[in-house]
């Protein structure tokens, strides 16, 4: 049978509808339950410290090893606005100096100082968390950008943690086509060139 494209190497992948796209955490649970009861942050979640979404759900269990990790235990998964979500793109500065993307390391270096957001892109991870040769995207946020992902483009909070294990537990056994069945969609995000040029995609 033939096999499908790969995908680029550098594209977001995400579920997403008209209006909110879905993003990744993983907190302890005195961070992550109340949130995901509440739908929203308690106050133990600090808005003045860097904060990482990722819209890719292998790449968060890749980061917190299933929910297995310390502090990582309850993975919550963040329905957020396109608004805010493009804003923070548009807004956003490469976390490294790319030669020919950016004028010079001093001017990339006065950008990752002022910006209130920046983009990784981090290999994209199979059922077993090995890396793929595609990339996936971290958006950190800081300053402004943490504050209104916190009180203005937050939709919906969700507890994915026993999704995450049911997942895993499959994987353990050896049945990645089950696995695979459980996996949130992430088709290709809807990107416009002006949203991703300045960012290397």
């Amino acid at each position: 049978m033939e096999q499908p494209p790969a995908p680029p190497r550098h594209q977001i992948r995400a579920q997403h509808t008209a209006s909110t796209v879905t993003v990744y955490q993983a907190y302890g649970p005195h961070i992550g339950l109340p949130a995901a009861r509440d739908g929203r942050f308690p106050a133990a979640w600090k808005r003045d410290r860097m904060t990482w979404i990722k819209p890719s759900f292998r790449w968060m269990m890749y980061r917190c090893g299933w929910g297995e990790k310390a502090g990582q235990e309850t993975v919550l998964a963040l329905d957020i606005t396109r608004e805010g979500f493009e804003w923070a793109l548009r807004n956003a500065c490469l976390s490294h100096y790319v030669l020919g993307l950016h004028a010079d390391e001093a001017s990339w270096k006065r950008q990752l100082r002022q910006a209130p957001a920046r983009v990784q892109w981090d290999p994209e991870r199979d059922l077993r968390l090995r890396p793929l040769p595609h990339r996936s995207l971290q958006l950190g946020l800081a300053g402004e950008a943490a504050r209104r992902y916190a009180d203005e483009w937050t939709v919906a909070i969700r507890d994915v943690t026993p999704l995450a294990r049911e997942i895993h537990a499959l994987v353990r056994e050896g049945d990645l086509e089950a696995a695979a069945a459980l996996l949130p969609a992430e088709p290709p995000y809807p990107a416009t060139d002006d949203l991703l040029a300045h960012l290397g995609a």
